[in-house]
């Protein structure tokens, strides 16, 4: 009872005055510490628990444990906490050991291990098959987790909520509305569209496909609406600069009693950005701090975009150097750097290329970036240096690449490319296309 409702403390003076606590004791209190994020306390009870000679960990034991101590990398504990299950001979009959696993490797970014032991096994449960979608959508392998959705599918394999949500979100990554849209009729035919977990993938594919109208209807639909629910509406009014919509949902949620977490104010941050409103920015910024929300990574990225496209250097640097997350300097003065070339201030990109100069750090994006600020302001021996830099250090910008959905098959493709089988017949169905335009429209798109 302590454990569930987040008191562990009381919890554990309860389990001292046990005199001989059995195995079922020990699996509360361990899955209790794990449940409620104190991985160190859970393997230390594990670990007490395995000088005890009368008795020995179960498939419970071992499920918990290897659950509160996944964030750790796994050569950690995890691997030889795999070795444990394996010794005992438990991994191989037991699904909670075998999802605890999966989910562990998948945490720590190893999805080859993860699909081991789901291939190893020839009677998956929805449960790991559900965790195989979820895990590839975390690692942002979104296209293998619709394989594992699809297969799933085949398989026969109930189709629960958990199932439906995660394909939900792969679809959303994706930008793959049409897919998006035959997973939602899935929902409706299995009676999982009610479930909070749907709807809010719901709402978030339909979001990030630009189908603002249907995440508004689907939303709305809902009688009831959780905060992953609201963050969706929000996050996909954002995602397509929609300041005003985002604000009314934003003050919508608080009168309904909500309490804001880091993501919504991140979606804020981000429109604001977007959008160029740095007085919002600040109000947003500030919130964060007034009600204890804990400033990530990506909170400053927003901010410090947000300062320098404004033209606001000064505090933009300062919100650097006051940053606690030292790995990503070199990102947030690569944002600077290009802001700068958007305004054309040179002083200042100089000074920030010179900032990830000092890292130590021969980086391509910066050199890209600072020929393209010589470029602008027209210092053109300086961009023949910088280019003769790069292909010294032989720094190759990545090419972007874009792809459609046809007929439900995905073409890749980049700018200049030409190794489409197809190549030939799209180029001929340009020129009809252009042939059919005016010649002012045709002179403005091929650039004569």
């Amino acid at each position: 009872m302590y454990c569930s409702c987040s008191d562990t403390h009381t919890a554990y003076n309860v389990f001292l005055r046990i005199k001989n606590p059995d195995l079922i004791s020990w699996n509360s209190m361990i899955g209790g510490f794990s449940e409620n994020g104190d991985a160190n306390k859970a393997m230390c009870m594990f670990i007490q628990l395995m000088r005890i000679s009368y008795l020995q960990p179960d498939e419970y034991t071992l499920a918990a444990v290897i659950s509160g101590t996944c964030e750790f990398p796994a050569r950690s504990y995890g691997k030889t906490l795999h070795a444990r299950t394996e010794k005992t001979g438990l991994g191989g009959n037991s699904m909670h050991i075998r999802s605890s696993l999966i989910s562990m490797y998948f945490i720590n970014n190893d999805p080859l291990s993860s699909v081991k032991i789901f291939g190893s096994f020839p009677n998956n449960d929805a449960v790991l098959w559900t965790d195989m979608i979820a895990g590839h959508v975390r690692i942002g392998d979104s296209e293998n987790a619709l394989n594992f959705f699809h297969e799933m599918s085949k398989q026969c394999v109930n189709l629960d909520s958990f199932a439906l949500s995660s394909a939900l979100s792969a679809c959303a990554d994706l930008v793959t509305l049409r897919q998006g849209e035959m997973i939602h009729c899935l929902a409706v035919k299995t009676g999982n569209e009610t479930e909070v977990c749907v709807h809010s993938s719901l709402v978030d594919m339909y979001a990030k496909n630009g189908e603002l109208e249907s995440a508004t209807c689907t939303f709305s639909r809902l009688p009831k609406h959780d905060l992953m629910c609201w963050n969706s509406m929000l996050t996909g009014y954002s995602h397509h600069g929609k300041a005003d919509e985002a604000f009314r949902i934003f003050f919508k949620m608080l009168k309904h009693g909500f309490k804001p977490d880091p993501v919504t104010i991140l979606s804020l941050l981000s429109v604001c950005n977007h959008c160029g409103l740095v007085e919002k920015g600040r109000f947003f910024w500030s919130y964060m701090e007034e009600n204890c929300l804990r400033r990530g990574p990506r909170h400053y990225s927003c901010m410090i975009s947000m300062l320098s496209r404004s033209g606001l250097w000064e505090e933009a640097e300062e919100m650097i150097m006051e940053s606690p997350f030292v790995d990503d300097y070199l990102e947030y003065w690569r944002t600077v750097l290009s802001s700068c070339i958007k305004n054309g201030d040179l002083g200042v990109g100089i000074r920030a290329a010179d900032r990830i100069s000092r890292a130590g750090v021969e980086d391509s994006a910066a050199n890209v970036l600072l020929s393209k600020i010589y470029a602008a302001t027209g210092r053109w021996g300086d961009v023949l240096e910088t280019r003769r830099k790069m292909k010294k250090l032989t720094v190759e910008k990545e090419a972007g690449l874009s792809w459609v959905e046809v007929r439900n098959n995905f073409h890749v493709f980049s700018s200049s490319d030409g190794s489409c089988m197809q190549n030939g017949e799209m180029r001929a169905e340009l020129d009809k296309l252009l042939g059919n335009l005016m010649p002012v429209v045709v002179e403005e798109i091929v650039g004569v």
